[in-house]
């Protein structure tokens, strides 16, 4: 069987192409050699369980420890029934025990008798642990993958048990434990019902000596990932396909593989055809449309107050604001945000955050296509502007109230029009970010040769300086794109008549005409 690029669950090497040693061994090694606890923390699907799996190999075959992985994701239902939780996880170490170490293992045989009771105890993790510490005869490490999955006074039971145990170590409790999931364990707000308060997570495990985070793929591990393919197959990816996918996941390793397995193995079958960058074109628009599962979970967390506060005004690419640490850091650990810049994490993000949140906006705007395109195929973008003008002094009073993103909703409104208009015909790329003071978007237009390339720009009116802004910012990206056209939309959330807010007017700036939209 030909290996492939997976996107679902952790690396088989035998069967997937791979990135190797994505970790920094030498630190863990340390950490674990100094028997300290520590957390390693990553997005979803960044390739944080094959990671820990390769080391996990790594150390048993060394043989200086027994080194051990568990998945407590299981547990995620007991929530504040903590005895049923410590039960779970108990089944998944004897579940997990047998399939690693076998039967034999004395850890196995106590758990055959613990898991029964009916008067397990909720400190039971603790006591188990204790016992295998005690009767391996190697020392323990121990993996706790999807820590964070788990809810309540079970997490703060899971957590205050391994702190327990931790000045009985390594004799009588493991000498090193790690726990990954998404979040560092500092982030952790518990609420406990049986004390009625919420327990912070990094006082419920403040023995952690450092948290370490697995960054995204660089550009050489991209190119030797899609090298592996070509050497199994012969299928080449062009240069420019690899820095283009760069580009779109900044190193993503879901996108990073899911684009690659779109592009070979759906999209060009055929192995003596190469692998170019309009095919990675044509394989991101079909990921964003399919909506897998990754990217509906990503979504999912755009609701969160904490998130949506952030991306709103990263949305709206308004002024730099200050946010709560432990917020930015959250939506940073999701892997929405780019650390330390307010920025999405990539292109790809970038492209489908204003579509989800508009997608039901979509279905309402009533357009027909066919109405703005001239008789030789082009697009008539004026002609489009004037229709979103009247739309959106009718009904965005309406439309806005029903965004919860308010900063960046005659952003959105605006995006979702274009979208319906644009969508199947041709494409739009969206530049924003905190502190860029406008949203920048250029709109391809692929039934002329030439291709229309239209820049539209859309700022808030802060005053006269706003125009000023906009007429040198719009001929700089009109350049970047090599635009073929330049539109300002200027939206005036002022209590201001529509008629004093309406207008269109034609600049000129460094030899480009650029039209003005004030509504």
């Amino acid at each position: 069987m030909k290996k492939f690029f997976t996107t679902a669950g952790p690396i088989n090497p035998d069967d997937h192409y791979f990135v190797p040693n994505r970790l920094d061994e030498q630190v863990i090694m340390r950490l674990i050699g100094e028997k300290k606890y520590f957390i390693l923390h990553a997005p979803r699907q960044s390739g944080k369980t094959t990671a820990i799996f390769e080391l996990i190999k790594k150390l048993n075959q060394e043989g200086s420890y027994k080194a051990f992985y568990i998945n407590v994701e299981a547990a995620q239902a007991a929530r504040s029934k903590v005895v049923d939780g410590m039960r779970t996880i108990l089944n998944r170490f004897k579940t997990a025990i047998s399939m690693t170490f076998g039967e034999q293992d004395p850890a196995y045989s106590y758990l055959q008798r613990e898991v029964v009771k009916d008067n397990l105890s909720g400190g039971a993790l603790q006591e188990f642990l204790q016992f295998w510490a005690q009767h391996s005869t190697k020392t323990l490490v121990i993996f706790i993958d999807e820590i964070d999955s788990l809810v309540g006074d079970t997490l703060i039971s899971v957590l205050r048990q391994l702190r327990d145990g931790y000045a009985d170590r390594p004799h009588a409790f493991p000498q090193s434990i790690c726990l990954f999931g998404v979040r560092d364990v500092r982030d952790y707000m518990i609420w406990s019902d049986q004390e009625q308060k919420t327990i912070l997570g990094g006082s419920a495990f403040n023995i952690k000596s450092e948290s370490l985070r697995l960054g995204a793929f660089t550009p050489e591990q991209v190119r030797g990932l899609y090298l592996q393919h070509t050497a199994e197959t012969g299928q080449v990816f062009t240069d420019e396909a690899i820095e283009y996918v760069f580009y779109l996941t900044q190193g993503q390793p879901w996108l990073v593989n899911a684009l690659a397995y779109q592009a070979c193995f759906r999209d060009v079958e055929d192995c003596s055809q190469p692998i170019t960058k309009a095919v990675i074109e044509r394989a991101k628009e079909a990921l964003i449309k399919r909506r897998d599962t990754h990217i509906d979970v990503l979504v999912a967390r755009l609701d969160e107050d904490r998130v949506r506060k952030i991306i709103d005004a990263i949305l709206s690419g308004g002024d730099m604001q200050k946010f709560p640490a432990d917020d930015v850091s959250y939506v940073e650990d999701l892997g929405l945000k780019k650390i330390g810049s307010y920025e999405i994490a990539n292109q790809i993000y970038q492209e489908i955050i204003p579509r989800e949140l508009t997608a039901t906006s979509q279905e309402g705007i009533l357009v027909n296509r066919a109405f703005y395109i001239r008789t030789d195929g082009s697009i008539d973008m004026p002609k489009l502007l004037e229709s979103f003008t009247q739309f959106f002094r009718e009904g965005s009073e309406n439309w806005l109230e029903n965004f919860n993103y308010h900063e960046s909703g005659p952003h959105l409104l605006m995006m979702a029009y274009l979208q319906r208009v644009i969508n199947g015909g041709g494409s739009i790329h969206r530049e924003y970010s905190l502190g860029r003071k406008r949203v920048d978007l250029c709109v391809t237009w692929p039934a002329l040769e030439p291709k229309q390339r239209i820049v539209i720009e859309l700022k808030i009116w802060k005053g006269p300086k706003t125009q000023q802004e906009a007429i040198v910012q719009t001929a700089e990206y009109m350049d970047i794109c090599n635009a073929t056209e330049g539109h300002v939309i200027i939206f005036d959330r002022s209590t201001k008549s529509w008629d004093e807010k309406i207008y269109r007017r034609q600049e000129t700036y460094d030899g480009k005409s650029i039209t003005f939209w004030g509504m």
